[in-house]
């Protein structure tokens, strides 16, 4: 291996590292919002913002002729995966954050890949292991720990309130999301994919807050704080634009299952940036439960994919 290419692996770990970082600064970011915006209208706009920074990133990299050779199938396609994972996913998100603190609810994402991978194997047959397995338990014990501050079912059924179920239905949402993927995005490049479902989400999350905000939802939005436009702005420019294209670049030098490990650090960062930007208090059972979700995440992960380096001298073999 070159200099050069070590260094560009280098950096693209660095990258990686920021993404995740970036993720994780989405949910207290979101819960700022959420707090003092009107939540379906701020997601509208956050994807308005994104889509154009789309849009002049693919201009730079070469054109928007991908976006233009998409057929009328490729967009509805594209449509049925923005309904789940952005107009569902940002619509739960918001609502949930508004009830929920930011760090607890950053441990719902580790309940993604559980419950994907149990789809998977119930719809296309996929094989689990037992690795796959103990990871699966890990993370669903560990997020029922965290979530529920350790007691038991009957205790969180009695106490557990709206924004805890609304952060489940972050979980179907990138779930339908995800698998939805395997068919719908077949053809397509990972950014004209996020780009078209960027703009058709803003178009349909624009849709649903005048028909549930009103017009009115949207006047509050320019008596916001300035901390809350700084919070929006580093949500669709930073988690959204920027994080994706370090992932981006993360599947292209080391490969898919390598730079989605970086997605385990995202409740890390989640509860951290959490703790210090919003004071929130660290639990616990949210430490310890947060923990094992994460141990579990990466086990499943590493299960199914391997190592970071043995995936990444993969790749560039």
């Amino acid at each position: 291996m070159t200099s050069s290419t070590t260094l560009s692996t280098r950096s693209t770990h660095l990258r990686l590292w920021g993404m995740a970082a970036l993720w994780g600064a989405s949910w207290p970011w979101g819960r700022v919002i959420a707090q003092t915006m009107p939540p379906l209208a701020a997601a509208s706009l956050r994807f308005i913002i994104a889509s154009l920074a789309l849009l002049l990133w693919m201009h730079w990299r070469g054109g928007l002729q991908p976006l233009r050779q998409l057929r009328p199938q490729q967009w509805l396609g594209l449509a049925c995966a923005a309904a789940a994972g952005v107009l569902g996913y940002s619509t739960f998100f918001m609502l949930g954050v508004q009830l929920v603190p930011a760090g607890k609810a950053s441990i719902v994402v580790t309940l993604n890949p559980a419950a994907t991978l149990l789809l998977a194997a119930l719809l296309f047959r996929e094989r689990l292991n037992a690795c796959i397995l103990l990871g699966m338990a890990l993370a669903v014990g560990g997020a029922w720990i965290a979530i529920s501050g350790g007691g038991s079912i009957g205790s969180w059924l009695e106490h557990t309130g709206r924004g805890e179920l609304l952060l489940l239905g972050c979980v179907a949402s990138w779930v339908t999301y995800t698998l939805m993927g395997r068919f719908v995005m077949k053809g397509l490049d990972a950014l004209t994919t996020t780009t078209a479902t960027s703009m058709l989400g803003a178009a349909m999350l624009g849709g649903l807050s005048l028909a549930l905000e009103g017009t009115w939802g949207w006047s509050p939005l320019a008596a916001a704080p300035w901390t809350s436009w700084a919070c929006l702005a580093a949500l669709a420019l930073g988690a959204t634009a920027l994080a994706y294209a370090w992932f981006f670049e993360g599947v292209k030098v080391l490969g898919a299952g390598a730079a989605a490990g970086y997605i385990s650090l995202v409740p890390v960062f989640g509860i951290l940036f959490s703790s210090l930007w919003l004071g929130e208090a660290l639990h616990a059972s949210l430490l310890i439960g947060g923990s094992i979700a994460v141990a579990g995440m990466a086990t499943m992960h590493f299960a199914r994919y391997g190592w970071p380096r043995r995936a990444a001298v993969a790749a560039q073999a």
